[in-house]
């Protein structure tokens, strides 16, 4: 069996970039090829969780390619038919925003939407503090739109962020694995 190309898109829920390192690693060693895809927050925002500089080297190291950075890099995806799957891992409450209304002002945005037109999956792995308030609209609406497949998600601290969600990013492989069969990975919610 050829290995599953994967676009891997990630946008800046900071506290969740060492996860998205191991997802990736995990990915990599079941033999998916991977390219990432660096939201521009991502690409320059040093946090205390990880400089935006070592997160895209160890990302990088990890998946042996360079990631795409730019509109321009991000809209031939789709004539060029590049991935057999997009995974947004995280994708924050303003890309799930975004991709609901039809935004395309990032190359993670433009990446999406170059590779769902060719009828491929994109896989959604939320990460937002307002999951369960101003982006639970914006979950409903892709989770009842074509091509759109989300991680199994729960909320990560119903004490003290008692609206956030996050994908239980372990099940990314199985999730992408049911997508390219046009089957949502159940339970959603955990």
């Amino acid at each position: 069996m050829s290995s599953i190309k994967v676009g891997l898109a990630v946008c800046g829920s900071f506290c969740t970039l060492t996860k998205t390192l191991e997802t990736a690693k995990n990915l990599t060693d079941k033999g998916y090829e991977i390219t990432p895809i660096l939201s521009p927050i991502v690409q320059s925002t040093d946090t205390r969780f990880i400089s935006a500089y070592d997160f895209r080297k160890k990302l990088e190291d990890i998946c042996k390619n360079n990631s795409i950075t730019t509109i321009v890099e991000a809209e031939p995806i789709g004539p060029k038919k590049m991935f057999d799957a997009i995974v947004i891992c995280p994708c924050t409450g303003n890309t799930l925003a975004k991709l609901a209304y039809g935004i395309t002002d990032t190359c993670v945005t433009m990446a999406v939407k170059a590779h769902i037109r060719n009828n491929r999956p994109a896989i959604v792995a939320v990460s937002t503090n307002d999951a369960l308030s101003a982006s639970a609209k914006n979950i409903g609406y892709l989770l009842n739109t074509k091509n759109y497949y989300f991680v199994p998600y729960k909320q990560d601290d119903p004490l003290t962020k008692e609206r956030s969600i996050v994908a239980d990013f372990s099940l990314v492989d199985q999730t992408v694995r049911c997508a390219l069969e046009g089957k949502q990975l159940r339970p959603i919610i955990l």
